[in-house]
This record gives C-alpha cells, sequence and structure tokens, in this order.
C-alpha cells in the first residue's frame, strides 16, 4: 500500500478521485450494468464536457477515457471514485470501422425497419408507418450491431468490466424491452439514459458547435455537414419513441437539464450515483479557461500569504488583457463563420482565498466580472518539506523519497497533502463545474489546475503531477462531442523569470499550440480500446515535449514543495 488505502495499479487503471480500487475491478456490492443511452441526434446524448456520468463515475477510476455528457457521465461516474471498470462502446465507431475510412452508408441505412427488432428477439411490433430500408441496410446494421454486443459481453466476462455504456440512438420501445431482456440473460442489468429536446435553438447549437466535430465529417464545409446532418437526423424523427416504459429502469434529461425524470425500478448504488451526478448537470456548451496566480511579493510559500510583486500586478493586468481580446476574437471569427451576432457569454472567475489568487482578479473585477472565492481550491499543502532544497528532502527522508518516485499521485510527505487528496478535496469544486453555465476563468496555484485539467481531459492520475502551466499562457479547454481539446492563449511582454512551471524538466501534456487532447480515439471497436495516455507522448501525436527527462530517476518533489 503506497498509502495505507491503494495499491499500485497499472497506469492505466488509475483515476484522479478513485477512492480505492478492488483485485477484480468490481465493487461487490454491485453487479455488471449496461447503461444505453436513448435520444435522437443533437439533443446531448453523446455531449462533452468530460462531464457528465462519466465523471460522477471519474469520481466512481478514468479506466480509459470518458466520452462525454451523458456518455461521459455514466463513463465518470462509475470509472472515477469507487475503482469501477467502465468502457464506452459507441456505435458509431463500429459503423465507421464496418464501412471503411472515407466511406458513407448507404441513404436508407438510418431508416428503422421491423426486421431489426425480431433479429433482436421475440417481441411483436407493429411494422406500420416504418421506414422501409433494404435488406443489404438491415444486415449491414444486424453486422455492427452483432460486433458491438460481442464486445461488450468480452468486456464483461474476460476483462472483469462492471460498467459497459453503450451509446446509441435505440429509438423504440419494443427494441429497448429486447435489449434489456437480451444484456438480462448474461446477467447484466440495463439502466437507459435518454436525452430529450424539444428547444429547436438546444437543437440547432448543438448541431453547429458539437456533432458537426464528429468523424463523419471530417473535411466537410459547415454548412454542407449541418444540412447533412439535419436531414439525417430528420429521417429518424418518425421512428422515435421517447422512453414510457415503466417495467424499464431509466433516467430522462429534458431541455438540457430542465426536468430530469426517473424511472426506478431496481436501482442499485452506482445507479443512484448516476443520478445524483445528472441532477448536477447540464448540456450547454462553455469554455474553461486556466491561469496561474501573479507572483508575490515576500516569495513564494504555502504558509506566508503574501500580496503580489509589482510584477504580479502588471501579469494580472497583461493576462486579462489578453483573454478579453481572445474572446472577442472567438466572438468575430464565429460571426464571420456564418454564426449567429449573440453577446459574448457572462464571464464568471473563481479563486481560492489566498491573496495573491484573488489580487490577481482584482483587474478582471474593476471591469465589472463576476469573482468568487471557492475555499476547496487551495493550493497542495506541501508539509514538512516547503522550502527544503531536493538534496536534503533525500538526507533527511529517503524512505519518502522511494516512495514518492514510485508514485508521485498518491504519496505525501511528512504532514502534507498528496494530489489524490487534493482531488477528492475539489470534488465540490468539480461539481460546481458541471452546474456552471458562464463561461468560467480558473485563477489557482499549479497544483489545483493540473488536477481540474486532467478532470476536464481525462488524463491518467500518474500523468498529472507532470502537468505544466507555464505563467505566460492560459489554458482554454474547449467542449466537443467526442473529446474535450484545449488550447494554449499567449499572454505577451511577460519578464523570463516569471514564466517558467514546475516541474520544469517533465514532459507536458498541453500542446505547444493549436488544439491537443490526451484522447487519441474513442477506444471502440475492441482494437481501438487501449488507454488514451498509452503511445501518445511524442511531439508527432500532439504533445509538447520540450525537455526530455534526464538520464536516472529523477525526484519528482514540485516546486510546490519549495514554495514555487
Amino acid at each position: 500500500m503506497v498509502d495505507a488505502i491503494h495499491d499500485l495499479p497499472e497506469r492505466s487503471e488509475m483515476a484522479p478521485a478513485q477512492l480505492y480500487s478492488t483485485e477484480s475491478g468490481r465493487l461487490f456490492h454491485s453487479g455488471k450494468i449496461a447503461i444505453a443511452t436513448v435520444g435522437l441526434p443533437a439533443r446531448g446524448k453523446t455531449f462533452p464536457y468530460i462531464s457528465g456520468v462519466g465523471a460522477l463515475l471519474e469520481m466512481v477510476n478514468i479506466y480509459q477515457y470518458s466520452l462525454f455528457r451523458v456518455v461521459t457521465i455514466a463513463h465518470r461516474v462509475s470509472d472515477t471514485r469507487l475503482g469501477v471498470k467502465t468502457r464506452v462502446f459507441h456505435l458509431g465507431d463500429y459503423r465507421r470501422a464496418t464501412v471503411g475510412p472515407g466511406q458513407d452508408v448507404p441513404d436508407d441505412y438510418f431508416f428503422v425497419n421491423g426486421e431489426d427488432i425480431s433479429d433482436l428477439g421475440d417481441c411483436e411490433v407493429s411494422t406500420e408507418a416504418l421506414g422501409d430500408a433494404s435488406a443489404s441496410s438491415v444486415l449491414l446494421r444486424q453486422k455492427i450491431l452483432r460486433k458491438c454486443r460481442e464486445d461488450i459481453y468480452h468486456f464483461f466476462d474476460k476483462e472483469k468490466g462492471q460498467i459497459a455504456i453503450y451509446d446509441a440512438v435505440n429509438p423504440l420501445a419494443a427494441g429497448r424491452r429486447v435489449l434489456a431482456k437480451e444484456f438480462a440473460k448474461h446477467d447484466v442489468q440495463t439502466l437507459f439514459i435518454e436525452s430529450a429536446c424539444d428547444d429547436v435553438r438546444i437543437i440547432e447549437e448543438n448541431v453547429r458547435s458539437v456533432k458537426i466535430s464528429s468523424p463523419d465529417y471530417v473535411g466537410w464545409t459547415s454548412d454542407d455537414a449541418v444540412q447533412h446532418y439535419l436531414a439525417r437526423m430528420t429521417a429518424k424523427i418518425p421512428h422515435f419513441e421517447t422512453m414510457n416504459e415503466p417495467e424499464l429502469n431509466y433516467i430522462k434529461m429534458i431541455n438540457a437539464g430542465e426536468r430530469l425524470s426517473v424511472n426506478n425500478c431496481s436501482f442499485g448504488y452506482l445507479s443512484h450515483r448516476i443520478v445524483f451526478y445528472l441532477l448536477n448537470l447540464h448540456i450547454k456548451s462553455r469554455h474553461t479557461y486556466f491561469a496561474r496566480a501573479g507572483n508575490p511579493s515576500k516569495g513564494d510559500s504555502y504558509k506566508l500569504d503574501a500580496s503580489l510583486a509589482e510584477q504580479g500586478i502588471d501579469y494580472a493586468r497583461k493576462m486579462g488583457d489578453t483573454l478579453i481580446k481572445h474572446r472577442d476574437e472567438e466572438r468575430q471569427a464565429l460571426i464571420d463563420r456564418g454564426g449567429p451576432d449573440t453577446p459574448l457569454k457572462s464571464l464568471t472567475i473563481w479563486t481560492s482565498p489566498r491573496r495573491r489568487t484573488v489580487e490577481t482578479a482584482h483587474y478582471l473585477q474593476e471591469k465589472g466580472y463576476r469573482v468568487r472565492q471557492r475555499s476547496q481550491m487551495s493550493q497542495l499543502n506541501p508539509g514538512v518539506c516547503e522550502k527544503m532544497s531536493e538534496r536534503r528532502i533525500r538526507l533527511e527522508y529517503p524512505d519518502e523519497v522511494q516512495k514518492h518516485e514510485a508514485d508521485p499521485y498518491h504519496h505525501r510527505y511528512p504532514r502534507a497533502e498528496s494530489y489524490h487528496d487534493l482531488a477528492v478535496r475539489l470534488e465540490p469544486i468539480i461539481l460546481e463545474l458541471e452546474r456552471e453555465q458562464n463561461d468560467l476563468l480558473i485563477i489557482a496555484h499549479e497544483s489545483v489546475l493540473r488536477v481540474l485539467y486532467g478532470y476536464l481531459m481525462a488524463c491518467n492520475a500518474t500523468d498529472i503531477p507532470t502537468l505544466s502551466f507555464p505563467r505566460n499562457e492560459i489554458i482554454e479547454i474547449i467542449p466537443a462531442s467526442y473529446n474535450n481539446q484545449a488550447k494554449r492563449i499567449h499572454i505577451p511582454d511577460l519578464p523570463d523569470e516569471i514564466i517558467p512551471a514546475s516541474p520544469e524538466d517533465i514532459r507536458i501534456l498541453v500542446g505547444s499550440s493549436g488544439v491537443v487532447s490526451p484522447m487519441n480515439g474513442l477506444g471502440s471497436p475492441m482494437s481501438g480500446a487501449q488507454s488514451p495516455m498509452e503511445g501518445n507522448r511524442s511531439p508527432d501525436k500532439g504533445y509538447a515535449t520540450p525537455k526530455e527527462p534526464g538520464s536516472g530517476t529523477q525526484l519528482l518533489v514540485e516546486r510546490a514543495l519549495r514554495g514555487v
């Protein structure tokens, strides 16, 4: 045990807020669960933030990645906090893998026929007024569906998985009943999550800002993609039946979280955790910005709560001006691309109660922006090692150094916090972050930014201590339908001595320019189900590696331990 609770799990199985791990990968008080999404396109069914059920389950092992919103929801909820092995099976991935890259499906592929339902099991269904897809389209759909189900059962039976998220439209009540019966034959409980929406404004916003970013529309113009997607959606509308089956377990989100309807037949522990998380969720798009606090006047120290130095005040002004200019430019670029000429979303600013973070926000507060202090966002406590040199730490605490090198995420120095402790402390902040509907600027110590970035970008816990946030950059997290994206915004004209991040000699995950995400694909079909972090650390994968670690073991003693 590295900290009296956690063993040293494989890197791909460590999640930021995971409370404990089990040898089997399953909670003893919960069985196997299939979460099946229900909903027409552009209703927020597979929305991003790296928010969603994936997040509560993230408060339950980010085993691999989070897909997003209702899908991400389920994944984070089960996967992150309690140590539950979770995987997303996105039926669209199987369709693209089957038809091949750059190939489109037949025009009648999305028509729903009675044959599709009868193939799933014994069920009487009226086929009047249903579509008339060709036999070849029906066979193609059945082939894709069969492969997806085989992978789900393999995940449960061979990989000891506990929660499989089946991301598909699932439009008909009869088909959903058959699906639940089929999963029940394999001792799998089914929980349906429907995202229902009749607000035209929300639908159109989702199509423009989210759906056309899917892999189906690579190389398409925005207008052509929107028209094609809306046409595809219209083909499904006559055949969709909202959830109203009294014998099934389901959660229905209506109009981006305005209402939540729950039909509880046999909810267990994990299902209740998902409901709890969904109550804190919305699918409306917003941007999140990360910025470090300015440098203090009396040297960086955890115990000494000093005010900003003159350089720190200058940094606060330049950071604020840079962010305001960037948001105005982004709005104008959207208008130039044919988007609506609407005002910018309101910007809310969160800081910790420490003076330098509060004072860093003063410049923007004086311009009328709302600032809130969050006590949970105080930096990681370095304990007795604050201000100690690496040499002295090695001499006085050789055993602790050895433990830290083995697991810098869970290990804590004497009277200090670990990054895991910090992630658990930040859980209320994460729930507040999910509830926030305005654009959000978070000004905090680098240790806090690492944990929050790791949550939003589905980073492996073992990589969180190495994330780097130089002071001359604002990090922007942008929601998209299949993965969140991170972008750097350069703050010009800052003195070199206040810029460096810590640690300086560790690889980082935020791209040096443009857009980057730690998730290199959705992980399904099974051949693509590797951990999002594996094999993605080289520059050609989109990650900046400004300085390779030197040979020999490096002690990951944060600058936080030395007060920086």
